[in-house]
């Protein structure tokens, strides 16, 4: 028999601009070389600018899209994204439940226009039951915050700390990214279940064009944990990934607000 495909599975919300969200999940574990599932818990009306509206799928046809894929696909990884409410955090739990691989969460709050994608009622539902879940839990500094009640890290020292902390709600390692830094460098710190702490730093690219990345970051960071890599080795490919994908932002003319990031610059 010949080996099977790496699959990934995305749970997230659509983009309709298709930047972000499960689109560029699908874009970003293609681009890194698996099969992508997905699984839709919100639709969103969504462009370069703004998110004018927020459709929730309900939380049975999310349970039942999960089923659907998980009984038949052999998931090697899942990316968690857009949640939205407590409804569907549940259900995505429960679904989860018996999910032996690894979980990438990427703790989805609010969209690169500044539109909230987590219902406030909904952050202690995923405090609770699905940061336990995550191998990697990948928050970026505002989200990292919310998620503990306190101030946004300004120093990489504060960063780390953070990390440190929501290491203890759960999850058996912690990135933070560091894209909303002001230093021109850009420096995510990966903290994991020992917590060993590994800097992976770049230099920060000057564009405009960022709408995604984190959902990018997530999904190919799933796609790589997928193809067989441990976490580590993982992360740094998927890092390398988005400089690139950032580099070439400019290259695509999309849209009048925040552009996406060029998923298949490898190829285009």
């Amino acid at each position: 028999m010949t080996a099977t495909t790496p699959i990934a599975l995305t749970i997230a919300g659509s983009d309709s601009s298709g930047g972000a969200g499960v689109q560029a999940d699908i874009k970003a574990m293609s681009a890194n070389g698996v099969f992508a599932a997905s699984v839709i818990t919100a639709i969103t009306a969504q462009s370069t600018t703004s998110v004018t509206a927020v459709h929730e799928v309900p939380a049975d046809m999310v349970a039942a899209q999960m089923l659907a894929v998980m009984s038949d696909l052999d998931v090697g990884a899942i990316k968690l994204g857009m949640l939205f409410s407590e409804k569907i955090i549940n259900a995505v739990a429960t679904g989860l439940s018996a999910y032996a691989g690894p979980i990438v969460v990427d703790p989805v709050m609010i969209a690169k226009s500044g539109d909230t994608l987590l219902q406030d009622t909904a952050v202690d539902a995923m405090a609770h039951l699905i940061l336990p879940l995550a191998t990697l839990l990948t928050p970026n500094l505002p989200e990292a915050a919310r998620l503990l009640g306190e101030a946004q890290a300004r120093t990489v020292e504060e960063a780390v700390g953070q990390g440190m902390r929501l290491l203890h709600r759960g999850p058996r390692a912690v990135l933070m990214k560091g894209g909303h830094g002001l230093s021109d460098t850009c420096t995510d710190i990966l903290i994991d279940a020992g917590g060993v702490v590994t800097i992976l730093s770049a230099p920060r690219v000057h564009t405009r064009n960022t709408h995604g990345t984190g959902c990018t970051y997530a999904a190919a960071i799933a796609a790589q944990l997928a193809k067989g890599l441990v976490l580590p080795s993982a992360v740094k490919t998927a890092h390398r990934y988005l400089q690139e994908a950032i580099k070439a932002a400019d290259r695509l003319k999309i849209g009048a607000g925040h552009g996406p990031v060029h998923h298949f610059h490898g190829q285009w």
